[in-house]
């Protein structure tokens, strides 16, 4: 007979704000998308224009459009209505970045409602960011709906953004794997870099920070096309630095970010001398696979999926940047560093952009191991772990 593992319940800070009628008399707008549901299943822009104590005037979505449909980096998503909720959608992946003054001027207050997935780079926070900018200039209260971190909010890890290195997909000096709440993350904007917003975040009841999103009782919607797993988030902190080289992250096939690979790498050789590192929490299964758009497409990669055996030990921006030596090493000429753009970058290598300063690329080009690059993390990391204390919530 197998056992099954008890869930940890966890009651969101949409639910919570919701059941409180925190929000009665309000003119409210929503910021979210199809991952910004209950532990019911229950989209809260559904739950918003079904209570008759508030009027619910505009919907807003993030990079990939409100209904998350939009597959591609840099493609934008224009302004549409909702036919089903007959408001207005607004996205803040198009022309602008952050709501206007004509899309807050009917609204009291703006609710943030946005599954991020625990790495620096992924563009929901910095969504949130601008929102709150935006709601500071033109005094809109600010409501952020805390969620779990999917992969934790105990591990921190990688390297940091440096000043002058700032884009989409890192606003912020905070690292690679930053290990707090998108509520923490709102305080942390907030206060420490000085938006200054009238800002609440309504806290969850019942997360800790050890829990991965499978281990709670809140439904995993896939909230970006290309993170489909909470497998894929685990690993996305290490394997999303391979956007900015010409080596497949796996998009256009089942497992994005878990499947890595390339034309001229044998699978089995280039498995076997990751598994040689022996790093912990890991196997890497040789992999041959054809992504059906995207670098490579219909053509055969080899490569490797990363299974995690253990989350705990596992460290994956580490075994991302060993990935990256791996495949460099594999063959030289063929290795490649992505040109700009990327995210409307349009000097700087996306490498760059992505790790947040040159010094990660420079190590790799050096020959410096990934164990040292690591290491080079260690004291930027403790100085960030001293400012982070003070926004945790749990």
């Amino acid at each position: 007979m197998t056992t099954k593992t008890e869930l940890t319940r966890v009651a969101l800070g949409s639910e919570r704000l919701l059941d409180s009628g925190g929000l009665a008399g309000r003119r409210v707008g929503i910021v979210c998308n199809p991952a910004s549901i209950d532990s019911g299943f229950r989209h809260i822009a559904d739950r918003l224009a079904a209570d008759p104590g508030l009027r619910l005037g505009a919907l807003f979505g993030p990079q990939h459009g409100f209904r998350s449909d939009v597959q591609e980096n840099m493609i934008e998503t224009g302004h549409a209505r909702d036919e089903t909720r007959r408001l207005p959608v607004y996205s803040l992946y198009s022309e602008t970045r952050e709501p206007t003054a004509e899309m807050l001027r009917d609204l009291d207050v703006l609710v943030i409602d946005l599954q991020d997935v625990g790495t620096r780079i992924y563009t929901y926070i910095y969504t949130m960011a601008y929102c709150l900018r935006a709601a500071r200039r033109h005094r809109v209260k600010v409501i952020v709906c805390d969620r779990p971190n999917p992969i934790g909010g105990a591990a921190v890890e990688g390297p940091m953004l440096d000043a002058g290195y700032e884009s989409f997909v890192g606003l912020y000096q905070i690292p690679m794997r930053h290990g707090m709440t998108i509520g923490e993350l709102a305080r942390l904007f907030n206060e420490h870099f000085e938006i200054g917003a009238d800002l609440e975040v309504v806290k969850m009841e019942g997360w800790r920070r050890p829990l991965y999103a499978d281990q709670t009782n809140v439904p995993w919607v896939l909230p970006s096309p290309n993170i489909p797993t909470i497998d894929s988030a685990v690993v996305y902190p290490g394997t999303v630095l391979f956007e900015g080289t010409n080596v497949s992250e796996g998009r256009g096939t089942t497992r994005p970010f878990e499947l890595v690979g390339a034309p001229w790498v044998v699978a089995e050789r280039f498995a076997g001398e990751m598994n040689q590192l022996g790093l912990a929490g890991v196997h890497f299964r040789p992999a041959v696979f054809e992504p059906t758009f995207h670098k490579h497409a219909k053509t055969s990669c080899g490569g490797c999926q990363i299974h995690v055996l253990d989350r705990e030990t596992f460290r994956p921006v580490e075994a991302g940047v060993a990935l990256l030596d791996a495949f460099r090493r594999a063959k030289p000429d063929a290795f490649a560093w992505r040109e700009p753009p990327y995210e409307y970058e349009h000097d700087k290598p996306p490498i760059d952009i992505l790790a947040g300063s040159a010094d990660l690329r420079k190590q790799l080009d050096a020959g410096v191991s990934a164990r040292e690059i690591a290491r080079s993390w260690e004291k930027p990391v403790d100085a960030f772990l001293k400012i982070r204390e003070r926004f945790l919530l749990y």
